[in-house]
């Protein structure tokens, strides 16, 4: 079986494809053929070891759809020949994996296996972001930076079908127009021009009720003047970089703000948040109110190339690997 491994943290080029023994599934275990690996940004924080993972060398990759070849002792959710989709721990960039069943659910048969791979972590992280962190709501003013990325084109239309007015940042104008057609009302080319600036302009001074901000260092702390009184700044990633560290008592001083990073995997701590989670993401987008843009396939050969296209900010929408 040919995998992704890293041997030491670095540029791309520490992604090597190899031949690796895989074993077999243990108790509560089941063994994915992959057929389509999603990309995310947070893989490139393995890469470079701005996360560090459990151990020298590692496989990438947190979420992929395929089918199920084997199953470990006791699993009675899941059957050889199963469409299934995953989010979860480190293993993706593979041919297969042994996946917890904790993290795998049936992949709808409306769904391919592309759009499986490409919708579970972005998807279940725009779930929790708009469903149990700030909760959105009909008549909300909302500022989505990175618009047109993997997790800013399902925020904004996922936004837009609940209700809410969507500002997106982007940076270019090719992404503006992917992020206008994909749910956002007003659109911000944070390169030509004062995002604060022309949110308060966009809400006649009043703000936002909440910014979703995947940027980090290069949006903070302009985006805690897109708030209004007692709005929620929500950060999920650090595209370019983390935040400094700020003293607490600025967000009294830009108007008794909240401030929050939550992560993922805490959402998905228990199985029945992980049925639920995703029973909702595959209903909008089965429903048609959310479309997963796969805008790139690449082979699993070129994983080095995703990632550089990846942090050159070269993409849109999502990107998957095909072993």
């Amino acid at each position: 079986m040919k995998a992704i491994r890293v041997h030491r943290h670095g540029g791309p080029e520490v992604l090597a494809l190899e031949d690796m023994e895989i074993g077999w599934p243990g108790p509560g275990e089941v063994l994915v053929r992959n057929r389509a690996i999603g990309l995310n940004f947070v893989d490139t924080y393995f890469r470079t070891g701005e996360y560090a993972p459990p151990a020298l060398p590692f496989t990438p990759g947190n979420e992929g759809a395929g089918e199920v070849v084997a199953v470990g002792e006791g699993v009675t959710e899941f059957a050889v020949g199963d469409r299934v989709a995953y989010v979860g721990t480190l293993g993706a960039y593979a041919e297969e994996r042994i996946v917890p069943v904790h993290f795998l659910v049936h992949l709808p048969d409306a769904i391919d296996f592309a759009t499986g791979a490409a919708m579970m972590l972005k998807g279940l992280t725009a779930q929790y972001l708009l469903r149990r962190t700030f909760r959105v709501e009909p008549g909300h003013t909302i500022l989505v930076h990175a618009a047109a990325g993997g997790v800013g084109l399902i925020l904004t239309q996922w936004a837009r079908h609940l209700g809410a007015t969507v500002i997106g940042t982007v940076g270019s104008p090719a992404k503006a127009g992917l992020a206008r057609a994909n749910g956002c009302d007003h659109v911000i080319d944070y390169t030509r021009e004062d995002f604060a600036a022309r949110v308060k302009e966009i809400t006649h001074g009043e703000g936002c009720h909440v910014v979703y901000d995947g940027v980090g260092k290069a949006t903070f702390p302009a985006s805690l003047d897109c708030l209004r009184r007692f709005g929620t700044f929500v950060s999920y990633g650090s595209a370019s970089g983390p935040i400094p560290p700020f003293d607490i008592m600025l967000l009294m001083k830009k108007g008794s703000l909240f401030a929050t990073w939550q992560l993922l995997f805490d959402h998905l701590a228990r199985r029945e948040d992980v049925l639920t989670m995703s029973a909702e993401l595959f209903s909008v987008v089965a429903s048609g109110a959310v479309k997963i843009p796969v805008h790139a396939r690449l082979p699993l050969t070129d994983a080095a190339e995703a990632h550089r296209r990846l942090e050159a900010r070269q993409t849109t929408g999502a990107t998957v690997l095909l072993p």
